[in-house]
């Protein structure tokens, strides 16, 4: 059989790679050092046109099945790792057969939970992680994606604001129904349980493990969010019909959490003065959506809220309560929002995305006038925190060398 690439070929330059040589033996002027999670495979990072793939070692039938299950995940709009293409029949230089390769976009900026640690996984740290594993595992099974082996390892984390935003990277073992059953969303909880009490031992075995968490904690810690998490977006809320506007705290809850409400589904409790409320939750990125849509801006979650209520305070600030929102919205763009990611010097923005750093530029204006009493204003905290937090933070994008540079 010969070599063949299937996939949304976007640069020539991928079938002239070495596809008759095993991964692990790829030269090294190929390769990109970037942090990788545990896996299974072997899996390389190649740096081609500007653009960083990440390739993957596997059988030909887990390579199709994996790429076929990206694609519908990004179709939806899930938040998985882009497929790129597949490549089977590659054979060695000694004619005999290798494992197929499967190749995805890298996603920029994002780490391996590994990765995030500094030393020590400190409580606050972890409890972060696990608030964005259990929102992206709900957010599968929204979609009716049963994963089969949800871990901290097969997820891949971009600092979204305060918090994280997880990534599926391994869907292997993953299925994509109509509807997940109540069976298969008790299997995947239940695997991520085990999983994550075996990479808790492994961090505790390491000595990467702050002396006061318990593994076994941690991993019922974890299904405990997801239950919760689970329960506020689908279930059904008893109310009296005087009680109407509980319905309007419940979208406004979602809301918060991220979610949106399609439609709400009413119906009255036979016998009593009473409805059952059930929303219908489509998607997560209620404020990523409304940002987009006024600024243009395509950023995680939490990055979204803070930079909206920035724009609502600018619209406070500025006496502009009654201008028409996407006007007010420009206005920020060009007179606070682009100004600061504009002053970090060209050397330093591959330290951060740009809505991450606008977000610490804010936490950071706070702190200062906190300690001085009075508000230091937007540029003086921009050249502070240039000076004193971004210059010691290390690189989270893969900033690579043109070809033929040291």
């Amino acid at each position: 059989m010969p070599l063949q690439m299937t996939g949304a070929l976007d640069d020539p330059d991928l079938i002239r790679l070495p596809w008759d040589v095993p991964l692990e033996e790829w030269p090294e002027h190929l390769l990109v050092p970037l942090p990788r999670g545990i896996s299974r495979h072997v899996v390389r990072f190649v740096r081609l046109s500007g653009r960083v793939y990440a390739v993957k070692e596997i059988s030909e039938r887990y390579a199709k099945a994996e790429y076929r299950l990206l694609w519908d995940l990004n179709r939806l709009d899930a938040p998985a790792v882009e497929p790129v293409a597949v490549v089977t029949g590659r054979t060695g230089r000694d004619e005999r057969p290798l494992d197929s390769a499967l190749i995805t976009r890298h996603l920029q900026f994002s780490l391996p939970y590994r990765a995030v640690m500094s030393g020590t996984l400190r409580p606050d740290t972890l409890n972060r992680l696990l608030d964005a594993l259990a929102v992206l595992l709900v957010r599968l099974h929204l979609y009716g994606f049963y994963w089969g082996d949800c871990s901290l390892s097969n997820t891949l984390f971009r600092r979204d604001a305060g918090s994280f935003a997880a990534y599926l990277v391994d869907a292997e073992t993953g299925e994509l129904h109509p509807m997940i059953s109540e069976g298969q969303r008790a299997g995947d909880i239940d695997i991520a349980h085990t999983n994550i009490f075996g990479e808790m031992l492994d961090l505790e075995a390491g000595g990467f493990l702050h002396p006061s968490l318990d593994p076994e904690a941690i991993a019922e810690d974890i299904t405990k969010r997801y239950h919760r998490l689970w329960a506020e977006l689908t279930q059904d809320e008893i109310i009296d019909e005087v009680d109407w506007h509980r319905v309007e705290q419940r979208i406004r809850r979602l809301n918060s959490l991220g979610f949106d409400v399609a439609e709400m589904m009413v119906r009255r409790k036979a016998g009593t003065g009473r409805l059952i409320v059930r929303p219908k939750v489509v998607d997560a990125g209620h404020h990523q959506r409304r940002l987009l849509r006024l600024t243009g801006l395509d950023v995680e979650e939490n990055q979204a809220r803070r930079l909206l209520n920035d724009l609502d305070s600018f619209r406070v600030q500025e006496g502009l309560r009654h201008e028409d929102e996407a006007i007010v919205a420009h206005r920020w763009l060009a007179e606070v929002f682009q100004p600061t990611v504009a002053a970090i010097p060209v050397e330093l923005r591959g330290k951060l995305e740009p809505a991450q750093l606008f977000h610490e530029v804010l936490d950071h204006r706070w702190f200062l006038s906190e300690a001085e009493g009075r508000d230091v204003g937007l540029p003086a905290a921009v050249k502070s925190y240039i000076e004193n937090v971004l210059v010691y933070k290390p690189d989270e994008k893969a900033l690579l060398p043109e070809p033929g540079d040291e």
